[in-house]
């Protein structure tokens, strides 16, 4: 193995939107023995930035489901835009569905509405963290608010009308799990259009060459790297490119079921460390 890739939510970060200590050390020990480590995530580059900051981990980061991409030095080195037509089209079917939409520019993010987001959030983290309160989680929401520059617009189409505005991924919430199924399969044979999700609660869309198998194989061909030597780690729909194109799989065992029975490697949870877990454990297997 030369490099390792990572998802961030339920995979690297804990219950606490975190890295652990102990991923840290296991990070810090694979780039010891001459392995590159890059994140892929559905978060904005600034968003996952801050993170990995915070961490001790500077890497280079695949954004926004692969729409974007940047070297370590911050570089934007990728960047797959949505057409205006197709964003149109998806954001009268949400809006349509009622669900709750976001806008994902380079450097910022359009809301629908931060109180129907609230709405979904608490659902969404008291699943993540059952033992939170509800003013904890609104503490999360407006940190997530200020950490994603999340700015609310009565008119989510009106923005497409500027020639400046590229919109990179939309993000839809609903709790009626019935009214994501139908904005889906509205939405499932639009061309232009790849539909994953980061959750049971969402959907995301981004135009189809977005994704963060094509963007992480695009990084290591200019590294020179093969594909079968890059572990490559995720637990949910919009990791499944990424974990296909990877000579090494690993779900985590907090993964969907569905990227459990596509990976042949699973580890423990996001809150076990499972990310250092399957370093270490490929580590061992390879005698690095």
């Amino acid at each position: 193995m030369k490099l390792i890739a990572s998802d961030l939510d339920g995979t690297l970060l804990n219950e606490k939107g975190e890295v652990s200590r102990g991923n840290v050390e296991a990070i810090k020990s694979a780039e010891e023995k001459g392995l590159t480590f890059v994140v892929a995530t559905g978060r904005s580059y600034d968003s996952a930035k801050r993170i990995l900051t915070k961490a001790g981990i500077s890497c280079p980061i695949i954004s926004l489901n692969g729409a974007t991409a940047y070297d370590i030095d911050g570089n934007l080195i990728r960047s797959i835009p949505m057409d205006k037509a197709v964003c149109r089209r998806i954001i009268s079917v949400c809006q349509k569905a009622e669900m709750y939409t976001e806008l994902f520019m380079e450097n910022i993010v359009l809301s629908s509405g931060k109180d129907d987001f609230m709405n979904v959030a608490i659902q969404m983290f008291k699943d993540a963290m059952p033992n939170s309160t509800e003013e904890e989680i609104w503490q999360v929401v407006e940190q997530r608010f200020q950490d994603e520059n999340v700015q609310v617009i009565t008119n989510l189409e009106k923005v497409l009308s500027s020639e400046n505005h590229e919109v990179f991924k939309i993000l839809g919430f609903s709790l009626d799990e019935r009214k994501l199924t139908e904005a889906y399969n509205e939405l499932k044979n639009e061309d232009g259009i790849i539909i994953t999700s980061s959750g049971h609660l969402n959907l995301e869309f981004n135009h189809p060459n977005a994704n963060k198998g094509l963007a992480l194989k695009e990084y290591v061909d200019n590294l020179g790297i093969e594909m079968k030597d890059v572990m490559a780690l995720g637990d949910n729909l919009n990791d499944k490119t990424m974990l296909q194109e990877a000579g090494r799989g690993v779900a985590m065992g907090n993964a969907a079921t569905e990227i459990i029975e596509l990976c042949k490697y699973r580890t423990k949870q996001n809150t076990e460390d499972g990310v250092a877990y399957a370093i270490e454990e490929m580590l061992k297997e390879y005698h690095l």
